[in-house]
């Protein structure tokens, strides 16, 4: 989320137009506002350039079709727009927030009649975690909060409902640690709070499934690859409780946290903190960066 940037230099863009952050405004009757009933993407940017900018416009033009929204503009269009604002921010590198909500309706929930939708776009300087957390390790524990099942709302979509999550990040809260990890009805791993999770262990680095609720997380899947690259043994599955503190490493990926090494899981110490594995993929994720944004 946004952090140390100035509120007259955040940049709002609404429906088309730019505008000041104060003048900003939704009606209070868009669905999105009432029910959470839209979608969105965070995309980051260095030096004035949006990174995997084209992999996010199409995660977003699927969670439009998974909620059957039709978009007002197409993905030129928006990325079009997107550079613009990148170009012509007073800071060179931050987070992109990129919204559409189903627009305007009736109070009730049928769709029927609803928009046209509201697209806005909100560029800021992010601050995930506290620096010292994210170079020695964040604190983490297992929320009792369960991460929605994939079937009930699909994990692919990328909706403005959160209050899953929300829930879990309050246990964190609560608990004075950085983040929680959700599990699935099944126990499994799934997710982190806003990141996706990665162990290594037994000379392979693993990741859960998006059956298992995790989100197709485009970080995820640079890092995939990235690993695949360097020749580390990749796997995705599913991952127990007890295997996860067993662990050798855990790490976090996401857009806004980047990657982010895990050093406690509920009061366990993880064996390595920042490990090997962690250390080499981040100098390749920091090395993508450079040549995707130079």
């Amino acid at each position: 989320m946004p952090r140390n940037t100035p509120k007259e230099q955040t940049i709002c863009w609404i429906n088309g137009k730019r505008c000041l952050p104060a003048d900003a405004k939704l009606s209070i009757f868009d669905h999105g506002v009432l029910y959470g009933d839209g979608i969105f993407e965070g995309i980051r940017f260095y030096q004035h350039k949006s990174l995997l900018l084209n992999e996010h416009l199409e995660r977003l033009r699927l969670s439009a079709k998974g909620i059957d929204l039709d978009l007002p503009y197409s993905t030129d269009e928006l990325a079009q727009s997107i550079e613009n604002l990148c170009q012509h921010a007073t800071f060179s590198a931050g987070y992109i927030r990129l919204v559409v909500t189903r627009g305007e309706g009736a109070l009730g929930l049928n769709p029927l009649g609803c928009g046209p939708a509201n697209v806005f776009i909100i560029l800021a300087e992010l601050g995930m975690m506290p620096t010292d957390a994210i170079q020695k390790g964040i604190t983490t524990i297992i929320a009792k909060t369960r991460r929605t099942s994939p079937s009930a709302i699909d994990p692919t979509i990328k909706s403005l409902n959160y209050l899953n999550n929300i829930l879990a990040k309050q246990e964190a809260n609560r608990a004075g640690v950085n983040e929680a990890i959700l599990l699935n009805d099944d126990g499994n791993v799934a997710e982190a709070v806003a990141e996706n999770i990665f162990i290594y262990t037994t000379g392979k680095l693993i990741t859960p499934p998006c059956s298992d609720g995790a989100l197709n997380g485009i970080t995820r899947s640079v890092i995939l690859r990235l690993a695949d690259q360097a020749g580390i043994s990749t796997v995705i599955r599913s991952i127990s409780e007890s295997e996860l503190i067993a662990a050798d490493e855990i790490f976090l990926s996401g857009t806004g946290a980047e990657l982010v090494p895990v050093r406690l899981v509920n009061g366990v110490t993880i064996k390595q903190c920042p490990g090997p594995i962690f250390i080499a993929l981040q100098n390749h994720y920091t090395d993508f960066i450079r040549q995707q944004c130079h």
